[in-house]
């Protein structure tokens, strides 16, 4: 892989900080969950967000799309969504007496899968080929999907009415998932005495090309990554699997999953190398919604995941 200057990498700094800056003026007071949402986007992974209506998930989408300059289709999954209303489907054309396929909204660069789980496990798993291998299959011809591809899906509480919870295999083709929640009271008042949150994202301008995007995301995999780093993020794969705390505990793919997200980490921080802190930094986000704590009665799930932190020992 070719090595980027170090101009170029400063050029890449300068890039992200004011992408950053940008997405800070409409997401305001949530500066850690904007880092990551950048640091799973320059990292090729699919994001997953979850909290309530009205906290600026889909907000948070579109000013993403708009900063980086890319593609955007939003789709708002219902009980009544159908595969093909996702990835498309051939329609008969009589002027040419054959069928002409008509692409579906995943067929963009950003797509925001609105309310993910109030769709059937049908319509859910149109997304499981296109997350994981790029590409959609539809009526015996695979089709390749834009580059960058990326997904963010939103997902209200399992407690609401009217939602199917997401597979395993489904929530594993996630990098990250990532709850905004509400912000402090000072920024309440900022915000509800300022321009409507709409009103500043038409305002916002392409401080990220989709060829800078694309040059970083093939970056990440030259943030070195000691073989002590690796030893520790194993240790801590291996806690999960055998602590007896976790249903099941984290796979191989997870632990991948978790060293590309804190290379990208790293990256977005101006690092060459990846350390244990970049680990930590981002082993919530990545982990937490792949484990299942045993003991859920009066344990809070960050409780129980963070706890994985402060007692696997750093190398």
């Amino acid at each position: 892989m070719q090595k980027h200057t170090e101009n170029e990498k400063k050029d890449f700094n300068n890039t992200l900080k004011k992408s950053l800056e940008q997405l800070s003026t409409v997401i305001i007071d949530k500066e850690n969950t904007l880092k990551l949402a950048m640091t799973c986007l320059i990292a090729s992974g699919h994001l997953l967000l979850e909290d309530i209506p009205g906290t600026g998930k889909t907000l948070l989408a579109h000013a993403l799309a708009q900063v980086c300059d890319l593609d955007y289709q939003r789709v708002q999954f219902t009980n009544d969504l159908l595969p093909a209303d996702i990835t498309g489907v051939s329609i008969f054309d009589r002027n040419s007496g054959g069928f002409t396929f008509h692409k579906g909204p995943i067929f963009t660069q950003l797509m925001l899968a609105d309310e993910i789980n109030r769709a059937t496990p049908k319509s859910q798993s149109a997304l499981l080929e296109a997350m994981e291998e790029r590409q959609v299959s539809v009526e015996g011809e695979t089709r390749q999907l834009p580059e960058p591809f990326f997904v963010i899906a939103t997902q209200n509480p399992l407690e609401q009415h009217g939602v199917y919870p997401l597979p395993e295999a489904q929530l594993d083709r996630f990098l990250m998932r990532l709850s905004l929640g509400y912000i402090s009271k000072d920024a309440e008042l900022s915000l509800l005495a300022g321009k409507e949150s709409r009103k500043i994202l038409a305002e916002l301008s392409h401080s990220m090309s989709v060829a800078e995007l694309l040059a970083m995301q093939a970056q990440i995999a030259d943030v070195h990554a000691s073989m002590s780093l690796l030893e520790y993020i194993h240790a801590l794969l291996d806690y999960t699997r055998n602590s007896g705390d976790f249903v099941t505990g984290l796979s191989t793919r997870a632990g991948i999953a978790l060293l590309r997200a804190a290379r990208a980490w790293a990256f977005l921080h101006g690092q060459s190398q990846v350390i244990p802190a970049d680990v930590q930094a981002v082993f919530y986000a990545v982990a937490a919604h792949r484990l299942v704590p045993i003991a859920t009665i009066g344990t809070m799930e960050n409780d129980s995941v963070q706890r994985v932190l402060s007692i696997v020992a750093i190398p």
